[in-house]
């Protein structure tokens, strides 16, 4: 009993570089691409603008852009933060093609309605809504849909807030310390119950 179990020790020390692998992972890769993609979206507004894109793409994000709502199909409603709530034109775009969402504008008032019945709109592309849990969205790397925010609101409505590359998490560096942090207490955890373990086993003999 005075040695270190085998098969324990293997399966720790696995999980233990797992971890750190994924830490280095984090810190050499995943926060390299972002700091380059963020770069990108700070330049975006600057950038000519373009037709609101049929399919998502986060490279596109901030960029100025216009559409044509053909028809509303409906209006919803989100969360805005500070702003309260903003409201959301599903527009039909034609008869083929996944339609465009644009954002109408921002209001306090949680009953509030508007008129809108589409036509020419212009403004920038951001994240539409997400209703995915946060936990389903670490693991699910599918694109977020896209959002035209209108620059000009709505009659009764609030100007949107305008494009800020600040809201983009770039959470990479702590989610690599986090990895390295659990790793060193897996490990020492680990020690200290295999060498209490050993002591026991020794005043016992």
């Amino acid at each position: 009993m005075k040695r270190w179990p085998v098969v324990p020790t293997i399966v720790v020390a696995l999980a233990v570089a797992a971890m750190i692998a994924l830490g280095l992972w984090q810190l050499l890769i995943r926060l390299p691409e972002k700091e380059a993609q963020l770069a990108q979206l700070a330049a975006n507004p600057t950038r000519p603008a373009i037709a609101f894109p049929r399919f998502p793409d986060d490279s596109l994000l901030f960029r100025r852009t216009s559409g044509f709502c053909l028809s509303v199909a409906s209006i919803e409603r989100a969360g805005a933060g500070n702003a309260g709530y903003r409201l959301i034109a599903n527009c039909r775009t034609g008869a083929e093609g996944p339609g465009m969402k644009v954002q109408l504008g921002t209001t306090h008032d949680p009953d509030a309605k508007v008129q809108w019945t589409g036509g020419r709109v212009s403004g920038w592309i951001s994240h539409a809504p997400d209703s995915r849990p946060l936990i389903a969205g670490l693991f699910n790397h599918v694109p977020r849909e896209l959002v035209l925010v209108a620059d000009t609101p709505a009659p009764g409505l609030a100007a949107n807030s305008r494009p800020d590359v600040g809201i983009v998490p770039n959470n990479h560096f702590a989610y690599a310390m986090q990895w390295f942090f659990f790793a060193a207490v897996a490990a020492v955890i680990y020690v200290l119950a295999v060498r209490r373990r050993i002591a026991r086993a020794g005043e016992g003999r």
